[in-house]
């Protein structure tokens, strides 16, 4: 189990030990898994849900939410007025939020990625800032841990700044123990929940599908120079294909939770797995002590 040592981090030192629970795509039981390391801890906790396109780790932590607010991006709006056409804010965008046709100029809010750089080329003055809510962080209390959440606005295509700003807003809790909960798949929402964590735990299910996704997420967990582990959820359904490569790949399989009909159904009536087997506390507590040495 050398691979879970975590250098200049821990549960008992000065800074927060923050684990990442991420999977390569959804349904594995991420969130269950999330659930059981934040409920295993004795106290010091925060619980960060950063799948802010389908937050659902409130359904199992039941939390007090005692406050929000709407998350905004800036954004340029054009005074024509004053714009020449000149054609500096359409070159500078890389992703075309500004177009330009003869006398006319367009802004598309929605595919502005908030980086300024057209404010700052822009010598008329004829760009100011306007604002694009992205989504709501919420916070407040969960079975006496801290909790945070995002939740992205309706049609809005970008998660990965308000992932950034439940982060942030996480971190002003200053507890022991982080637990954020990604985003499935292996894109840049999940990057930017991963980043500047201590330990990455991939949850995978023992079939081939579970196998290829979680290549995937290994392979992009490695670029990052993130040390990981694998927990297998719904064990025995499967073959023992998930285990053989993680073997062959030097990743330590953390634990292996069998499948369970009881499991499924307190899922369903949001029952936390560890509340339906106490025992599952033990392991899932000498994980996270493995991972702060």
């Amino acid at each position: 189990m050398a691979a879970l040592a975590v250098a200049d981090a821990g549960v008992d030192g000065e800074d927060s030990m923050k684990i990442a629970v991420a999977s390569g795509k959804g349904g594995t039981g991420k969130t269950t898994v999330a659930v059981s390391f934040a409920l295993s801890w004795d106290s010091g906790v925060t619980f960060a849900d950063c799948d802010v396109e389908e937050p659902n780790s409130h359904i199992f932590l039941k939390p007090d939410i005692t406050g929000s607010r709407q998350f905004s991006l800036q954004i340029p709006a054009i005074d024509e007025e004053r714009c020449n056409y000149c054609g500096k804010c359409r070159e500078i965008c890389r992703f075309n939020a500004i177009t330009i046709f003869g006398k006319t100029i367009m802004s598309f809010p929605d595919m502005c990625h908030s980086c300024g750089g057209c404010f700052l080329v822009c010598d008329q003055g004829a760009i100011r800032e306007a604002k694009r809510i992205v989504g709501t962080v919420e916070w407040g209390t969960a079975k006496e841990m801290a909790f945070f959440q995002g939740r992205l606005r309706i049609g809005e295509a970008m998660s990965s700044p308000l992932i950034k700003e439940v982060k942030k807003q996480a971190e002003n809790s200053q507890t022991d123990l982080t637990v954020l909960d990604a985003p499935p798949g292996t894109s840049c929402p999940v990057i930017k929940t991963v980043r500047d964590t201590n330990f990455v735990v991939l949850v995978a299910e023992p079939t081939p599908f579970g196998l290829h996704d979680l290549k995937l997420a290994a392979a992009t967990i490695a670029t990052l120079d993130i040390p990981m582990g694998v927990v297998i959820n719904k064990s025995g359904i499967g073959d023992n294909s998930v285990e053989n490569w993680c073997k062959d790949q030097g990743i330590p399989v953390l634990m292996n939770i069998p499948f369970s009909r009881a499991a499924a159904e307190a899922y369903a009536t949001g029952r936390p797995l560890v509340e339906l087997q106490p025992e599952l506390k033990t392991g899932f507590k000498r994980l996270i002590e493995e991972i702060s040495r």
